[in-house]
């Protein structure tokens, strides 16, 4: 069996690994370098500068644990460089991956010419076809850029631009309070960065509960981050200075730069998918069956190119289930536990149905929930923000949860299995749970859906 697949990413790579272990020969055509979005510009890069961004925080909190270091210093292009050797290895990594599995890695575009060919042009304008039994479509999504914004990379930039910034602007608008704006947001917040948010619906963090949403933005006011919510952009003046940035409501906001974090849309650029007969939903996104098989017999597609959640872990899955399902297997891609995290501080993590997703559909359920102040271990660690709230059905079933806390986005985990294998509150509460461990939280929010929490603090008025 010969397979090619267009695009390197999670579920790209992922895929060729597992279509090669499986005993197909495979070949993956990639223009840029291989990890996609989420390796080089996307989740890895972010959360390296989030890690340095928790050494300094815990660095200047020091004193409170006894520790003392009065020469605290950050350099942004130390931090950059650390980001790019820890990438640069993984790239590395993934090659050898390929290597080892003999899988053929081809640099160039990959164009479809119809179902069995692929057509691959090179950087110095050769071109060559591929021919296969099945192709995978994996090419991922780019960030959305309406004209408006005026983004020209420099004063208006996006995610890809402000993970290679050397030095860090004086002030920054950051349109877009979802993952990408909160986390980059808060990042060049404590690089020293004046940041204020502006976001078009009522609360950051628009898919979770108004409760997690709270907590993070508590956090942020703390921080002197600056946000707008129910709110918009106007107009968007690009000066030599910066930007002059006019919100719907009138208000004026001037910065050096501006951040882009509005969301992504699916790559779909030159892979001739229409002339195919390859069908696009609405949205533009390549509609796909339960086992992720496109309108035309033998091409697939995965990852952010489909109408599922654009998630890294979410294509690596989907990636590995079309392997399969190439290879003669018959996978369905189940989404019904789907993982959803946000590295800020405090971690945002939920899965399942938020409370607010519950009332619209009617659903009955119950809560539980336990806030980490209450836990030894939070003590200990100096972290005690945040809380952990369970969602169970009238049958006690853990429907939806989230946690927002210190390592929330690790403690998800627990909560995840509960809900793909639709384990019930009592059954996973009865579970042992080590002490003393941040996951005691877990333990006690299950207990509290039945109102048998010990450690829960209720204040009586």
């Amino acid at each position: 069996m010969r397979i090619t697949i267009i695009g390197a990413g999670p579920g790209g790579y992922e895929a060729a690994i597992m279509a090669a272990k499986l005993g197909a020969e495979v070949t993956v055509i990639e223009k840029n370098v291989v990890g996609g979005t989420c390796l080089n510009i996307g989740c890895i890069p972010t959360k390296a500068l989030l890690a340095s961004a928790d050494v300094l925080t815990t660095s200047l909190e020091a004193a409170k644990f006894g520790v003392f270091n009065d020469h605290t210093t950050v350099d942004l292009k130390q931090i950059i460089e650390r980001k790019d050797k820890l990438v640069s290895g993984l790239v590395k990594g993934i090659e050898f991956l390929f290597e080892s599995n003999g899988i053929n890695l081809v640099r160039g575009i990959g164009k479809l010419i119809d179902f069995q060919t692929v057509e691959v042009k090179h950087d110095d304008g050769s071109v060559e076809k591929l021919v296969s039994d099945k192709i995978l479509l994996a090419t991922g999504s780019a960030p959305i850029c309406p004209e408006m914004f005026h983004y020209d990379g420099k004063k208006v930039i996006t995610s890809t631009e402000a993970l290679a910034l050397k030095m860090p602007p004086k002030s920054m608008v950051v349109v877009g309070g979802g993952v990408i704006g909160c986390e980059l947001g808060q990042f060049f917040s404590r690089m020293g960065t004046k940041i204020t948010i502006v976001e078009m619906a009522d609360q950051i963090l628009m898919v979770e509960d108004e409760s997690v949403a709270k907590q993070l933005l508590r956090q942020f006011k703390r921080e002197k981050i600056k946000v707008f919510t129910a709110n918009g952009v106007a107009d968007v003046n690009v000066q030599d200075a910066g930007v002059v940035v006019t919100l719907k409501n009138g208000e004026i906001l001037e910065a050096e730069m501006m951040l882009l974090s509005i969301g992504r849309s699916s790559y779909l650029k030159g892979l001739n998918l229409e002339e195919l007969g390859i069908k696009i939903d609405r949205q533009g996104h390549i509609e796909v069956d339960d086992t992720l098989e496109t309108s035309v017999k033998g091409i697939y597609a995965v990852g952010d190119l489909i109408n599922t959640p654009f998630l890294a872990h979410v294509a690596s899955k989907e990636g590995i289930i079309a392997a399969e399902n190439m290879l003669g297997k018959n996978k369905t891609a189940v989404h019904k536990a789907v993982p959803r995290c946000v590295y800020t501080d405090p971690q945002v993590a939920a899965v399942g149905v938020t409370e607010k997703e519950a009332q619209k559909r009617g659903i009955p359920y119950k809560i539980g929930s336990f806030d980490f102040r209450a836990l030894g271990k939070a003590q200990i660690i100096g972290k005690i923000q945040g809380q952990v709230k369970v969602i169970v059905d009238e049958k006690d079933v853990v429907i939806g949860a989230s946690i927002v806390g210190p390592e929330a986005t690790d403690l998800l985990t627990e909560l995840t299995v509960a809900v793909h294998l639709g384990l019930t509150a009592a059954v996973l509460g009865d579970v042992i749970h080590p002490h003393p461990t941040l996951s005691e939280a877990i333990m006690e929010a299950l207990h509290d859906v039945h109102g048998k929490s010990i450690n829960k603090v209720s204040l009586r008025l």
